[in-house]
């Protein structure tokens, strides 16, 4: 095959391997020589430069010549954009060897030892007072949040068990039923109203992770905030679901 100049001083190949499944497309000086490509090529495929033989495909993956001149330049070859070269690894490793990370050793620390080093994050933030060690924004979080359980047992206390209520929550239509539980739960944090919808729009029996707040039907019971909870004069309204 006859070699021909090429004025662009880089190319753009496909990198393939004796031991990976996969490829990788590098661009590359056409000034290299093939020993200095191989260097290059050592952290692409792991192989030893040492132990590396070289083969060119063309565009169609047609088999061109082997790249076994050390000192010859890449741009010697002709090798285009969108040519394949592919490295034979002779260093004995196996196919699939160097992509198996299991193999790879993990380095660990314990928390106490890392605790102990000067230039981690964690002792930087502790040193700042930044993120979690920051006093001033824990001690105002922790008031945040007892300001928000006051508010919320405020607004609880307002609303009796047994009462009729309709429940307005963000994005979805008015709901009617009756107050059957007001308090805290175990399955979050706050005080929550229990409430037996009239028609079955709930999501659970009245009851959360196998803990029974109060009895109902299968999918007429819910728990929401206070704040979506209006009580009064609600008379049960006819959603039609039993003709659907």
């Amino acid at each position: 095959m006859e070699v021909t100049g090429l004025s662009a001083p880089t190319v753009n190949v496909f990198i393939s391997s004796s031991l990976n499944s996969f490829r990788s497309q590098k661009r590359y000086s056409r000034s290299l020589t093939v020993a200095e490509f191989k260097c290059k090529l050592q952290l692409v495929v792991g192989s030893p430069a040492s132990c590396m033989e070289l083969e060119l495909y063309g565009p169609d993956d047609k088999f061109y010549s082997k790249l076994d001149q050390e000192d010859a330049l890449l741009g010697s070859y002709p090798v285009d954009d969108g040519c394949r070269i592919h490295v034979i690894d002779h260093s004995g490793a196996r196919l699939g060897e160097y992509e198996d990370m299991s193999k790879v050793e993990k380095y660990e620390i314990s928390q106490e030892a890392y605790d102990q080093r000067q230039n981690s994050v964690r002792s930087f933030l502790k040193r700042n007072k930044l993120g979690r060690y920051s006093e001033e924004e824990r001690a105002q979080q922790e008031a945040e949040s007892s300001q928000r359980l006051t508010e919320e047992e405020a607004q609880a206390g307002a609303i009796p068990v047994g009462s009729r209520c309709e429940v307005q929550a963000p994005g979805q239509p008015p709901r009617r039923g009756t107050v059957m539980y007001v308090g805290l739960t175990d399955f979050k944090p706050g005080y929550w109203i229990g409430v037996r919808y009239d028609e079955p729009l709930g999501k659970n029996d009245g009851s959360v992770n196998g803990k029974r707040y109060f009895e109902c039907q299968a999918k007429y019971g819910a728990f929401v905030k206070p704040s979506v909870v209006t009580v009064g004069d609600f008379p049960e309204e006819d959603y039609g679901l039993d003709e659907m």
